[in-house]
């Protein structure tokens, strides 16, 4: 089965459906077979223990800035994310240049966006037996590094 069969069976699927069935969707062997997602550098962390508005601030900064000039803008952003952004630039290129092909001299950042996680809580103890609540908050950050054409 050719790419075009693929497409094709997917295009004759997508007719006038009923209410209690989904429209058809691309699988896992269909995706790998049409070699979607084969053009970017993707990586991703999870848990990371700084807020998502906190780590957005640093993310805005690099969002579609070549790969080279968003190192160097992290390198001098003064914030607990930027280490973190760093090590991740370095793996979706990685990922890019060694799973996908792609040249590093030619990528840039095409997403860059910043989940909340899960918010640990605790406990502060305040005067007349009060007590505040603390939250700790966590991140999932997902940077996606595309080819200038």
């Amino acid at each position: 089965m050719n790419n075009s069969d693929v497409l094709d069976n997917k295009e004759s699927g997508n007719a006038v459906l009923p209410r209690y069935k989904k429209a058809p969707v691309m699988t896992k062997k269909e995706k790998k077979q049409l070699k979607i997602g084969k053009d970017v550098g993707k990586a991703t962390v999870s848990n990371v223990r700084v807020p998502a508005s906190k780590a957005g601030l640093v993310l805005d900064l690099i969002r579609g800035r070549k790969l080279e000039e968003a190192k160097a803008i992290c390198r001098n952003t003064p914030r607990k994310a930027s280490p973190l952004i760093i090590k991740l630039l370095n793996s979706a290129e990685a990922n890019a240049v060694n799973n996908n092909g792609l040249q590093s001299d030619l990528l840039f950042v095409a997403e860059a966006y910043a989940d909340q996680g899960p918010t640990m809580k605790r406990i502060r103890p305040r005067a007349q037996g009060r007590a505040y609540r603390i939250r700790k908050r966590t991140s999932h950050i997902t940077l996606i590094l595309k080819e200038r054409e």
